[in-house]
């Protein structure tokens, strides 16, 4: 009976260590999940950002005006601009 007594005991220390052992990785991966959500979070801060930076910087008044003054271009006069019609090809 002694050596029955024993191994439940043995038994019941595995269960209770293998429950620890979860528990632990659970709160772990957890964590992680966490801290993922985290950064997804403020990846999508940064990108709404740099979507608001990109539509400030290809803006076509921007644009124009830095073609103007860094570039010294300017606007063809109407006998400057050639229209080419493509047609389909068959």
């Amino acid at each position: 009976m002694a050596r029955f007594n024993l191994f439940l005991i043995l038994v019941v220390l595995g269960c209770a260590l293998s429950l620890v052992s979860s528990n632990h990785r659970a709160r772990k991966l957890f964590t992680e999940l966490e801290a993922g959500q985290k950064r997804m979070r403020d990846l999508d801060v940064e990108f709404g950002q740099l979507q608001l930076e990109q539509s400030t910087v290809a803006a076509h008044v921007r644009v124009e005006k830095l073609a103007r003054d860094k570039l010294g271009m300017k606007q063809p006069a109407p006998g400057q601009i050639i229209s080419v019609d493509v047609g389909t090809a068959r």
